[in-house]
């Protein structure tokens, strides 16, 4: 489509959508036909010069809050009901849950703490454009290789910063180092330090929680473990990864090397945050889940009905 093309489908549809001009007032003041207005409307929407967003309420369990927030001591529970008409997708509406709770706590001045993960990019995908806060943005693990920069930690810090009109501190490191004693030289960085040091004194952080599933790791896209290397991480009690690193159900670090090869914040950094938020749904993630909340190092989940009565259930609920 070229730019001649592209400008008339943003004018028909800004006359038409934002000042609210029938297809015959549009018609005329253009000195076109009125079938020809329609048709550029209905293109305008198929090559996503205009996009329509329903804002469908986001119903929530608060029996379910209620008993995750007893069992685990959090601040909150935001338990998606996800009985409801609302037919967005699971992934999209927890976003949408989470980014509403992000904009209620989060104020000028703070600092939030972020890791990446697939509900990362959702909660910050969701936060409304309208919402401003001069929130300083601390990349909380280094970046991944080029090859999954989808999934990279400074992309979303920007794109988050941008949207909140803060600044951002970024973690000019890989997230895996080569060796424990490589990994030991980065920390040592005055650079790297400094904003390792921000990201552990955050007002807020957001995390996500992977489940070590070899097909959608982000550890084996980014070939820093092969999918054998985490079979055998989780035949030794391994069940998720939470910033980086890598934990058992009991919700210990896992004793492997690799732990100690990750540049981010710790779990102690995290639990001294006075409110960390992490988002995650799945059933198969239950389990991950489960371990994460036993760290200690969240104080806000927010999940899907499904998920939490199975997490209740695992933990003898």
């Amino acid at each position: 489509m070229d730019d001649t093309t592209q400008e008339l489908l943003a004018r028909v549809a800004s006359m038409y959508y934002e000042q609210q001009l029938t297809q015959g007032a549009i018609a005329s003041e253009l000195g076109l036909s009125r079938v020809k207005v329609y048709r550029l409307l209905n293109q305008a929407r198929a090559e996503q010069v205009v996009q329509i967003k329903i804002n469908w309420p986001l119903a929530r369990d608060h029996k379910l809050e209620a008993a995750l927030g007893q069992r685990f001591g959090l601040k909150e529970a935001l338990v998606l009901d996800i009985a409801s008409q609302n037919t967005s997708p699971l992934l999209q509406r927890l976003g949408q849950l989470c980014a509403s709770y992000l904009e209620r706590i989060l104020d000028d001045g703070m600092t939030l703490a972020l890791c990446l993960g697939s509900s990362t990019y959702e909660v910050i995908n969701a936060i409304s454009p309208s919402f401003q806060a001069r929130v300083r943005i601390a990349q909380a693990t280094g970046s991944m290789p080029f090859a999954v920069r989808d999934l990279d930690s400074a992309a979303v810090a920007r794109q988050l910063a941008q949207k909140l009109g803060g600044e951002v501190v970024y973690l000019s490191s890989p997230m895996i180092a080569d060796s424990v004693e490589a990994a030991e030289v980065l920390r040592s960085q005055s650079e790297i330090r400094r904003t390792l040091v921000a990201a552990g004194q955050a007002d807020v952080a957001l995390l996500g929680i992977g489940n070590l599933d070899p097909l959608t790791s982000g550890f084996v896209a980014a070939g820093f473990l092969t999918p054998d290397v985490l079979a055998a991480l989780t035949a030794d009690g391994a069940v998720g990864d939470l910033a980086g690193q890598i934990f058992t159900e009991s919700g210990a670090l896992h004793a492997c090397r690799f732990n100690r090869r990750v540049i981010g914040v710790s779990f102690d950094d995290l639990r001294r945050i006075p409110t960390t938020v992490a988002a995650a749904s799945g059933r198969p993630k239950a389990k991950a889940i489960l371990g994460a909340l036993r760290t200690g190092t969240i104080k806000v989940l927010c999940t899907d009905e499904q998920t939490a009565r199975d997490i209740l259930s695992l933990n003898g609920a």
